[in-house]
């Protein structure tokens, strides 16, 4: 019985203390107004297309002075996946919103599939793309609970393509011709995620839609290009932050 009770005892106190122990520091990064840090980020993108009223007709060559395509039954775009490094710079205007600058080297290819009459001639043109992204966007927290805080993120970010492949296609056949985008081109985001506190670091978990503004196509008289009026850049962004 005196064993019981002392183990009772023990039990209470114990418990105290983990209920009385403090939240992780998580490094201090929210300690100071003005912070870095680092993220790795897994990357999906896909175009949403836009075709002209007569997309579907063939495409005439004049050079050969003949058609060199079948008419065309459907263009569209599958998700490729790809990844991304970045930087962090954080800025606090107050424990629940702050402004955070993220520059990141993007690694992320996007298709095109072209299926025709003549399935033969059904082809994917992969565009080939390697950007430096920097977004701008404003972050709102929740109150810190323990060591977690949730939050939400939006803002706007501006790509700029670096190392084209093929600034000239002049002697090439139409058929082997690229689809070009814009050498630079901007975008909105929004996402959410969840600050994680540990004892020497902080580690924020996030997803984030983006959306391009505008045309990133490149127009061109070309089988691949003529079809399409527009292309818009769809893009989903699973991150992880280090600070």
């Amino acid at each position: 019985m005196i064993k019981t009770r002392y183990l009772v005892i023990l039990l209470v106190f114990c418990s105290t203390g983990l209920l009385a122990q403090a939240p992780a520091w998580g490094g201090g990064a929210d300690q100071t107004d003005l912070s870095f840090g680092f993220s790795f980020s897994y990357v999906k993108s896909n175009y949403k297309i836009f075709k002209k009223p007569d997309w579907r007709k063939p495409f005439f060559d004049s050079g050969t002075n003949r058609y060199i395509t079948d008419s065309l039954n459907s263009i569209g775009s599958r998700s490729l996946p790809g990844f991304a490094i970045g930087f962090i710079t954080r800025y606090s205007f107050s424990d629940h919103l702050e402004v955070r600058v993220t520059p990141s080297l993007v690694f992320a290819d996007r298709s095109l599939d072209y299926n025709y009459l003549t399935p033969a001639q059904n082809t994917t043109k992969t565009v080939q793309t390697t950007t430096v992204d920097f977004p701008l966007a404003f972050k709102l927290k929740s109150d810190r609970l323990g060591d977690f805080r949730a939050y939400l993120i939006g803002g706007v970010k501006y790509s700029l393509a670096v190392g084209s492949k093929g600034s000239s296609e002049a002697n090439l056949n139409p058929l082997d011709k690229l689809v070009k985008n814009n050498a630079g081109f901007a975008s909105y985001e929004a996402g959410l995620g969840f600050d994680i506190y540990f004892e020497f670091f902080k580690l924020s978990p996030e997803i984030k839609l983006s959306n391009s503004f505008g045309n990133v196509l490149v127009p061109e008289n070309q089988p691949f290009s003529s079809p399409i009026s527009k292309l818009s850049l769809h893009s989903i962004m699973f991150s992880l932050y280090f600070e």
